[in-house]
């Protein structure tokens, strides 16, 4: 609970100038209607699709979110403070009556580190799929492959989208160099934890960017952006290691050329130090970003799904990104979780003064410090915002 009080064909990348196409879109059915499944996790770490998707959507109207143990509850309220009309409710029946109808889509917003299903998750998705929802799937375990998820989908007549499926080898992509064409800054979002809250700071400071008129685009680089409807974007850790660096690399280029930003902001996954997850070090290889904003939960003892391993500190994350990477931390944003907003001052404060960085909570600070940390870093954006923003 984070709270105070607690495809499309790609050119292949030999080809210069040519312009790069973004993302494919999921072949969706029509219909944006959609219940969010988080039973026992929703606000949790293992929760963080079903977070995010409650805090930000493109594709699709989230009617409700599935989770008995924090069921009466508004969701946004439970997250951040801020009510936002969606509810959590108790089971799928009573999600399916409060929209009145059968919503388009049921999501599965678990994110547990393994990727699985547990044989009660399986039988609520199976449940919404004899009902007629489209399930979307961001597990690593492909359900379009489990036969009996398949037959249920055929005689049913709906759709499975795996969003995690990487599209065929031939059509992936290495490193090829083309980042060096992309001259507008990249900001990398990167951690000390995974499901530390990256994808959020990054897509308010996207947010919060564009509203002083400076246009920011963002890469995502996992399955909850891809679901949340990110146009550029994929989801990294599904990959052959082999075209990691490759695939973000094309898909920042793919965001400079389709959109002409001033800034391009990257969505981190793990952490550098993490000994389970690589992704940070291709994300940093493919997008060679000029700056990092390292986000931090002073709160953690241990890594979230890998308790025998004592979390980093922040200036630890610090001194090895900058070690492994011709890239500068240009600030700090902390993770209020467990945290009273007294503490959350203090380990403000205390992180600025130790690291002599910006720093500043993105989801309860003002966002003209988000944005700020990112003017001093880079000077020429705060004059392109003074230019087009009215006065």
């Amino acid at each position: 609970m984070s709270s105070l009080a607690s495809g499309t064909p790609f050119f292949d990348a030999s080809e210069q100038g040519e312009w790069i196409p973004p993302a494919a879109s999921f072949a969706l059915p029509a219909g944006s209607t959609a219940i969010v499944y988080c039973e026992g996790l929703f606000g949790e770490q293992d929760g963080k699709t079903a977070n995010g998707l409650v805090r930000h959507s493109e594709k699709y109207e989230i009617l409700s979110v599935i989770d008995s143990l924090r069921a009466g509850v508004d969701a946004g309220k439970f997250l951040d403070g801020t009510a936002n009309g969606i509810p959590v409710l108790a089971s799928l029946a009573e999600s399916i009556s409060q929209a009145g109808r059968v919503p388009d889509y049921l999501i599965c917003g678990l994110a547990p580190a393994d990727g699985l299903l547990s044989n009660e998750q399986r039988v609520v998705l199976l449940d919404g799929i004899a009902r007629g929802m489209h399930i979307i799937n961001g597990l690593h375990e492909f359900l379009n492959d489990d036969a009996e998820f398949a037959a249920a989908a055929v005689i049913a007549g709906v759709t499975i989208t795996d969003v995690r499926r990487p599209k065929a080898k031939r059509e992936l992509h290495q490193f090829s160099g083309r980042i060096f064409e992309v001259t507008c800054p990249r900001i990398a979002i990167l951690g000390t934890d995974g499901a530390i809250g990256k994808r959020t700071t990054a897509t308010l400071l996207v947010q919060t960017l564009n509203a002083r008129g400076i246009k920011a685009v963002m890469v995502g680089t996992g399955q909850t952006t891809l679901i949340q409807g990110g146009k550029y974007g994929v989801a990294l850790d599904a990959l052959v290691p082999q075209f990691c660096s490759g695939e973000v690399e094309h898909q920042v280029v793919a965001a400079f050329e389709g959109e002409d930003p001033d800034v391009i902001v990257v969505e981190g996954q793990g952490a550098l130090s993490h000994p389970a997850y690589l992704t940070s070090a291709y994300i940093l290889r493919g997008s060679r970003p000029a700056g990092v904003i390292v986000q931090h939960a002073p709160k953690r003892t241990v890594l979230g799904d890998f308790p025998m391993m004592p979390m980093p500190t922040a200036a630890s994350e610090i001194a090895l990104i900058e070690a492994f990477a011709d890239t500068r931390v240009i600030g700090v944003t902390i993770n209020h979780e467990e945290m009273t907003d007294d503490e959350l001052s203090n380990a403000i404060s205390e992180h600025h003064s130790q690291l002599g960085l910006p720093v500043t909570d993105p989801l309860t600070r003002p966002s003209s410090d988000l944005v700020d940390m990112v003017l001093t870093a880079f000077p020429a954006l705060a004059v392109v915002a003074d230019t087009t923003t009215p006065v």
